[in-house]
């Protein structure tokens, strides 16, 4: 599948079909991250259910800590 992930269009597995899967793929399920689809911001209790398609948009915010 096809996405455009933060500006870049990349190919992931089929089955990484979800936001949780996909933050599992790029191993960031465990950071506190903002994820958009197609200018929609995905609540955290929806991250399982909410499918992935191709050609969608995902944005993925990470907050960063420091000084």
């Amino acid at each position: 599948m096809r996405i455009r992930l933060n500006g870049e269009t990349v190919e992931i597995p089929v089955e990484v079909n979800s936001v949780d899967k996909l933050l599992a793929h790029y191993k960031l399920e465990n950071r506190i991250a903002i994820v958009e689809i197609n200018e929609d911001i995905i609540q955290k209790d929806d991250y399982k259910t909410q499918k992935l398609a191709n050609g969608d948009v995902v944005e993925i915010v990470q907050f960063v800590g420091g000084g």
